[in-house]
């Protein structure tokens, strides 16, 4: 007996506030129509009272005016009652059960609350405001999740890739194939290669993680963008003569076009950009790049002439390990991350960075840097 009771207290206890909201709620439901009839028998008894009074009034006329007092008082509070408190109650307690079983689908769009001069609709418009914000926060998590199951299953596929192939390697040379020298110096190299590939996407990793961390902070400084674009031409030039590519500035300055920027983060920005464009772009084609002055700023685009981008890729191509073309990206090498590197670095710069494509015309990304006044024209 003591156990029930000791579990029976308990569970009193446990009884959530929202819980006892409802159930008050409940009560006051029930009693709605009784406070109707106990308001219409007194406004019915007072004017009876004020009407007797009167003198020669007969009981029939006190009968009457008792009944009419009492039926239309009835009718108007049951009505007031009914329409401007018990009926936004009932909504107010289903928005609750709702909330309750975290069925968040009544929320309507934050343009349909419009404001209320009555005190329990205006209760009702922020219990929908409060669903509505854990409507967002749900759906929020639910696409963290899915990102979540995503950025694992990529980084693992990524991360198998270059460590079962050099395991391969190096375990074909201990079954026996490094007494034989050609064998041993090729499977060795292509060990190198992959254990190469798997060094380059864990400092992606590293640099993209730091970056959305803040622990990378941008050191920003005053220098000639010219001169910038020019030495990763010349860094990435053995690269674009194999595919035939050439490498063109365009530019209305020839004095200097000054940026504050972080240099080597920009620099990782051009680096990125325009290997992107001589891997996917037209064999002896041409890659322009763009300098234009703004009233404040500097925009920089990147234009190769290669096959373009379909629409559908262009909302993802900035997400970590999106690739167009899998097979072909494999090929061509690269961890998948370099886009998404581009993208926060730039907006650190507090710039954003946006691209174009049409199929058989090239794909151009554009993004602006903070110019200083030193820039001049020609």
């Amino acid at each position: 007996m003591i156990i029930k009771t000791n579990k029976l207290i308990q569970e009193t206890k446990s009884q959530s506030i929202f819980d006892r909201l409802m159930n008050a709620i409940k009560r006051s439901l029930v009693s709605a129509r009784a406070v109707a009839i106990i308001l219409s028998l007194l406004v019915s008894s007072v004017t009876s009272a004020f009407l007797s009074l009167i003198p020669d009034v007969s009981s029939v006329a006190l009968s009457v005016c008792f009944l009419v007092s009492f039926s239309s008082s009835f009718i108007l509070i049951y009505i007031a009652f009914e329409f401007l408190i018990f009926k936004e109650i009932n909504n107010v307690y289903s928005k609750l059960s709702k909330i309750k079983k975290k069925d968040f689908k009544f929320v309507p769009p934050s343009s349909e609350l419009l404001p209320s001069a009555n005190p329990i609709r205006r209760v009702n418009q922020e219990i929908t405001a409060y669903a509505g914000e854990k409507q967002k926060e749900i759906d929020e998590l639910k696409r963290m999740e899915a990102f979540r199951r995503e950025f694992i299953a990529d980084v693992s596929h990524e991360l198998k890739t270059p460590i079962f192939s050099a395991q391969g390697f190096i375990l074909t040379l201990l079954d026996g194939a490094v007494d034989d020298k050609n064998v041993r110096y090729s499977f060795l190299g292509k060990a190198a290669r992959s254990l190469t590939a798997l060094a380059a996407l864990v400092e992606d990793l590293l640099t993209l993680s730091q970056i959305e961390s803040g622990d990378i902070t941008m050191r920003l400084e005053e220098y000639e963008m010219q001169e910038q674009v020019l030495e990763v031409f010349e860094q990435l030039e053995s690269k674009a003569e194999k595919r035939g590519v050439t490498l063109k500035l365009v530019s209305q300055y020839e004095e200097g076009i000054y940026v504050y920027a972080d240099y080597n983060r920009i620099r990782q920005v051009l680096i990125n950009l325009i290997m992107n464009a001589i891997k996917y772009g037209k064999e002896n084609g041409t890659i322009i790049v763009r300098l234009i002055q703004t009233t404040k700023n500097l925009k920089i685009s990147i234009k190769d002439d290669g096959n373009g981008i379909e629409a559908e890729h262009l909302i993802r191509i900035f997400e970590r390990f999106y690739r167009i073309e899998k097979s072909r990206s494999k090929q061509e090498g690269g961890t998948g991350l370099g886009l998404a590197i581009v993208k926060h670095i730039i907006e650190k710069h507090n710039s954003k960075i946006s691209v174009k494509s049409k199929i058989g015309e090239g794909t151009q990304f554009t993004f602006k840097l903070q110019r200083t006044e030193t820039t001049q024209e020609k």
